[in-house]
């Protein structure tokens, strides 16, 4: 399935999760985030989207922001992960991995011999 065609409601459910997990890897702005959701394959995420989530995220004090000038553009706002935000993205992590692996339990092997 190309990855434009996810459910929309599949990608709600887990790009906080993903957002948190790319911000943790490196202090980073929008753009980078939205580039590194595409490149693994979750489709374009456009900031009508992202930004809300990170606001979200920033509110929940998972993440921080501060602005930083551009080299030769405009400005920046850039995000890091929060020792909060590290312990939310553990936790979170673990508990998706045991509800996707219960969901699959139940959904049929289609051309599978699982």
């Amino acid at each position: 399935m190309p990855d434009e065609n996810w459910p929309p409601e599949w990608l709600r459910a887990v790009l906080p999760l993903c957002v948190l997990a790319v911000v943790a890897q490196e202090e980073t702005y929008g753009y980078a985030i939205a580039q590194r959701l595409q490149e693994a394959g979750l489709g374009v995420v456009k900031g009508g989207t992202l930004y809300p989530v990170l606001n979200r995220l920033e509110q929940d004090g998972l993440v921080t922001s501060s602005w930083r000038e551009g080299a030769g553009g405009p400005g920046r706002k850039f995000f890091t992960v929060t020792p909060r935000g590290t312990g939310h993205l553990a936790e979170r992590t673990r508990a998706w991995d045991t509800f996707t692996e219960r969901a699959a339990g139940l959904l049929p092997s289609v051309g599978s011999t699982r």
